[in-house]
């Protein structure tokens, strides 16, 4: 008697469950796993972190797809487009989509990511529930559609205005200006990046934005959006009301005020939720052990109320590294349980390391990671500042230590030294006793076209994984373009922020034998 493989139905079709579903697939072909892939676009799975670039014009649709539907088809997984689960019924082990069809299932994971945070302004409609679509003119930059209205506004070279000062934001608006919008930022708090970096590195970045034609407009409450007639006569978007009175005129608004998970379906289920669906170290839902969730949707937080681990989560981390990590390795668990002939012994998702926030622009070279609230003559026990500052030249370097050991720095307009900083971080290494050492990293004297860091064994893309040394083993193999890079290793495929040093390492390999 043959058994028939365990169905497992994964709800979302983004970057996370197009990992999962490629990290499956060698099951599927064994035939232990049957998958079914729910995504509520009509489109394939695709990098959102990189829609602004696509907005611009910097890049392609082909060139940000992340999955094949026809391949995973071919494979032998059902993968389901344009369509929305409308409920999740437990006791029965199914789901039901917007199309009135019933899909059971042995296992269910929720990869249903996040949508953007659209703020409560007079002219908007805040309820992500209601799917009333926003204003013309008004965009979250979250989709194929969205870059698409990007790209129009930058083209004619229209003046844009982004709502909020985060990474996000601040990318699309260096993005835009560099291709020849008119661009200005409003946010509301008293600096750039409040969320991440300390107020000295947030003045920096401001002034690093005035410098390149941006309009930076700081401590500002927006309280709704003024439409007129556009030429076909229906409302756009004409300018950005605060609350002191004041308008800020423009032909776009792009949001880019944070996501919050989407969670509506699991919570409809009576999935145990708070900022995004519950899950233990094993991505496996509180409760119900068919069902898990991972990426931007999950929330890493156990039962044990005494978790060290857990005891400072503050929700899902929103990156799309830590999400491909929990696929990979969720694929591994869900593929060996389907295989095991006997008990298999409990395994727990590897703790997730403090991320590195980075601004990926051309020529504002931000990296922070750690708490570097405090200042150099705060009295912090255990706790020690270093910080130098050279606004004029828009360079800004803070360390916070204990014991030596770097517990969280911001570096601004010092590429070479946040890379190094970014180095120790991520491996708890100590400073050196010299300071001062790291900022002459970006001294004059130095190459500009040198890598800051030589040791193979770092990592140069965060977001996959990938280190020097896998790198230019692709590159010796014939990899010569980044995109080929990217097809062989899968560096510079999440958030792009290595692309610049791949071409690098790519460009100092080849230099010798053109030369």
């Amino acid at each position: 008697m043959t058994l028939a493989p365990q169905h497992i139905v994964v709800i979302g079709y983004g970057p996370v469950a197009a990992r999962l579903a490629e990290e499956l697939l060698p099951s599927v072909r064994r035939g232990e796993l049957a998958l079914t892939i729910i995504g509520e676009e009509p489109t394939a799975a695709y990098n959102r972190v990189l829609v602004a670039d696509l907005g611009v014009g910097r890049t392609t649709e082909e060139a940000i797809s992340v999955s094949d539907a026809a391949e995973l088809r071919a494979a032998g997984m059902t993968v389901l487009m344009g369509v929305l689960v409308r409920r999740v019924d437990r006791a029965r082990r199914g789901v039901l989509l917007s199309d009135g069809t019933w899909i059971g299932y042995d296992k269910l994971v929720f990869a249903t990511g996040a949508r953007p945070v659209v703020p409560t302004l007079h002219g908007l409609n805040p309820d992500p529930t209601a799917r009333v679509p926003l204003p013309n003119g008004v965009s979250a930059l979250r989709d194929l559609a969205d870059a698409a209205v990007l790209r129009n506004a930058v083209v004619r070279h229209e003046r844009v205005v982004v709502l909020g000062g985060g990474i996000l934001g601040l990318e699309a608006a260096l993005a835009a200006r560099d291709e020849g919008a008119h661009v200005t930022v409003v946010h509301h708090g008293a600096h750039t990046l409040g969320r991440s970096i300390d107020a000295g590195a947030g003045h920096t970045v401001a002034a690093a934005l005035r410098a390149r034609g941006i309009t930076v407009v700081s401590q500002a409450r927006a309280v709704g959006v003024e439409l007129s007639p556009g030429a076909d006569g229906v409302p756009t978007f004409s300018g950005l009301l605060q609350d002191a009175g004041a308008t800020v005129e423009g032909e776009l608004l792009l949001l880019s005020c944070g996501v919050r998970p989407r969670i509506e379906v699991a919570a409809g289920a009576g999935l145990a939720t708070d900022r995004g669906i519950l899950v233990d170290h094993q991505l496996m839902a509180h409760h119900d052990p068919h069902i898990f969730a991972l990426g931007d949707c999950a929330e890493v937080r156990c039962l044990d109320a005494t978790c060290a681990e857990c005891a400072d989560n503050s929700g899902p981390l929103g990156l799309i590294g830590p999400g491909w990590r929990q696929a990979e390795w969720l694929a591994g668990f869900l593929s060996d349980s389907a295989a095991a002939t006997a008990p298999r012994p409990t395994v727990s998702l590897p703790a997730e390391r403090a991320p590195v926030i980075m601004l990926k622009a051309r020529g504002v070279d931000v990296a922070a990671a750690g708490d570097v609230s405090a200042g150099p003559f705060d009295d912090v026990p255990d706790l020690n500042i270093s910080q130098w500052a050279d606004p004029e030249h828009g360079k800004y370097v803070k360390m916070s230590t204990v014991d030596g050991v770097l517990a969280g720095f911001v570096s601004v307009g010092m590429p070479r030294a946040g890379a190094e900083l970014t180095l120790l971080f991520e491996r708890g290494s100590e400073l050196p006793a010299d300071r001062s050492a790291l900022l002459r990293l970006d001294g004059s004297d130095r190459d500009s076209g040198a890598v800051a860091v030589a040791d193979p064994t770092r990592t140069v893309c965060r977001c996959a994984g990938v280190s020097e040394e896998s790198i230019m083993d692709a590159v010796t193999g014939g990899c010569s373009t980044v995109p080929e890079l990217s097809a062989s290793t899968r560096a510079g495929t999440g958030c792009g922020g290595c692309h610049g040093e791949l071409k690098s390492l790519i460009e100092a390999h080849f230099a010798p034998a053109a030369a």
